[in-house]
């Protein structure tokens, strides 16, 4: 007797579209998979219009790329008058609804007026009823995304920030300042900052506090702010802490903030998701200057969150 043809999940498109088995061949590259091994078939979107589509992105569906692996297939489509880079996070549901993963594709500099296409792959498919819908978008002019630049920005300064740490209300955020540049960066105070919402307009009723004692004792108390020399390849660090309170009044999300290494200098907008709550207070630690005397490759052109390294008294 013929045994049943294997099912596998091998699909997934963005933004609520489903993922189906395939069969042994790829209609859209013609390529067959080894006996048995199944592979993926191009997909057209899937979805509610609110999950497909939302703040200049697109999903196009799903896509097949090397070794038949299943991917989503979206554009971007820059309605700015300069050039912006967009970080796109994808949230992978299976068939409870329940997210599973998250993706996240930044693709660089997309100029004004242009659409481009990129891909995200999917990785392993959680069960036959997965789909994937878009998370978030963020967007950020060209010239003061330096956290995702392919290249040393023209200052030689490269503004970063981590994933942070939350502890029952409490959150800390590492923001990192790189030397990338052949020349040496001087800084000997705090960063200053500008909160920005969803559209990068600025929000007002939030105290920004030199230092983070008033926040939290629990780092130890204040370090004053000292002279700062890095080196190329060299890196400084400082903190972002507040509390994601909640009491009375409409609660403070700060997706964006704009970043003035030091008084002149280049500005620099990072993402560090601030969930302010309704405290109105966020404490910001002096620059530090850090024990790893120089980055790797990949911390030095940028492109991910780093981990936040140990601070070092100063030379």
């Amino acid at each position: 007797m013929r045994p049943a043809p294997l099912l596998a999940v091998c699909a997934l498109t963005a933004s609520t579209v489903l993922v189906a088995g395939c069969g042994t061949q790829d209609p859209a590259s013609g390529s067959r998979a080894a006996s048995g091994s199944p592979t993926c078939t191009s997909r057209p979107p899937v979805g509610e219009p609110a999950e497909l589509k939302r703040d200049g992105v697109t999903v196009l569906g799903q896509d097949c790329g090397p070794s038949a692996s299943a991917r989503t297939k979206f554009q971007i489509t820059n309605a700015e008058a300069e050039p912006f880079s967009y970080t796109v996070s994808f949230q992978v549901l299976n068939g409870a609804g329940e997210v599973v993963s998250t993706l996240r594709r930044t693709v660089a500099s997309v100029p004004p007026g242009r659409t481009v296409q990129d891909t995200v792959a999917l990785g392993d498919v959680p069960d036959a009823g997965a789909r994937v819908r878009i998370g978030k978008v963020r967007a950020i002019p060209a010239d003061e995304a330096s956290e995702t630049s392919a290249k040393c920005p023209p200052s030689g300064m490269r503004v970063t920030t981590d994933e942070g740490d939350a502890a029952m209300g409490l959150r800390v955020v590492g923001m990192h300042l790189i030397n990338c540049g052949t020349g040496v960066v001087r800084t000997d105070g705090y960063p200053r900052l500008q909160l920005l919402d969803e559209r990068r307009r600025p929000v007002t009723g939030v105290r920004i506090l030199d230092g983070t004692g008033a926040i939290s004792t629990a780092g130890g108390p204040d370090t004053p702010p000292r002279p700062v020399t890095l080196r190329p390849g060299e890196t400084a660090s400082a903190s972002l802490m507040w509390r994601n309170t909640t009491e009375s009044g409409t609660p403070v999300n700060i997706p964006y903030v704009r970043v003035t290494v030091k008084p002149g200098s280049p500005t620099a907008i990072v993402t560090p998701e601030l969930d302010l709550g309704t405290t109105g207070r966020l404490g910001v630690g002096p620059w530090t200057k850090d024990r790893a005397s120089r980055p790797t490759p990949a911390d030095s052109l940028g492109g991910g969150r780093p981990s936040r390294p140990s601070p070092s008294p100063e030379e």
